[in-house]
């Protein structure tokens, strides 16, 4: 097994020596760990895949969903998001045992420990390589921020309250309540 004192720069090959479920992620080269959810974030990520699960079933749309499987960016670029979501159009090519390419939406649900690299590092790969919209969720102050890219930068579309709803671009007519999200 990979011992993360050895090496200063990591890559892909790296990544994949580790256990299955062993909590790292592979954030510009650095093996960064993060410590199991808790209660709270496992609660948001569950309600937030029903939400879509639930449009997507109503809407027979047959794309990808899924969390905490491995998004591949690049060979020093390997992340977990809480969600992430891949059209119809591109799911054959892009998902295999990993998602190979950026996803159409990725959901990030801050935590103190990700906090720093989901605002960050993450954004900013996100970004670099395509995700379409990006989600980030705020549990402490019960926000939601979506960015949506145009002309390969991400720019702020909606920022959302507790009482509000948020709205995807990239998946036309899905909106889901933070109240209840949040309750």
């Amino acid at each position: 097994m990979l011992t993360a004192e050895k090496k200063k720069k990591y890559t892909i090959d790296d990544y994949m020596l580790l256990e299955e479920g062993a909590p790292f992620q592979l954030i510009e080269n650095d093996l960064i760990m993060s410590p199991s959810p808790n209660s709270l974030h496992q609660a948001l990520v569950f309600r937030l895949g029903h939400f879509m699960l639930s449009f997507l079933e109503q809407q027979n749309i047959d794309g990808y969903l899924g969390g905490t499987i491995d998004v591949v960016f690049d060979d020093g670029n390997v992340f977990q998001p809480d969600v992430a979501y891949v059209s119809p159009a591109r799911k054959a090519e892009i998902v295999k045992n990993q998602i190979y390419g950026a996803p159409d939406l990725a959901i990030e649900i801050l935590s103190p420990s990700n906090a720093y690299y989901d605002l960050r590092q993450k954004k900013d790969i996100y970004e670099k390589y395509g995700v379409k919209e990006y989600i980030i969720i705020d549990p402490i102050q019960e926000t939601a921020e979506l960015y949506a890219l145009e002309d390969g930068l991400f720019k702020l579309q909606q920022k959302a309250a507790k009482t509000e709803l948020l709205h995807s671009m990239v998946l036309a007519g899905f909106s889901f309540d933070l109240q209840k999200l949040f309750r």
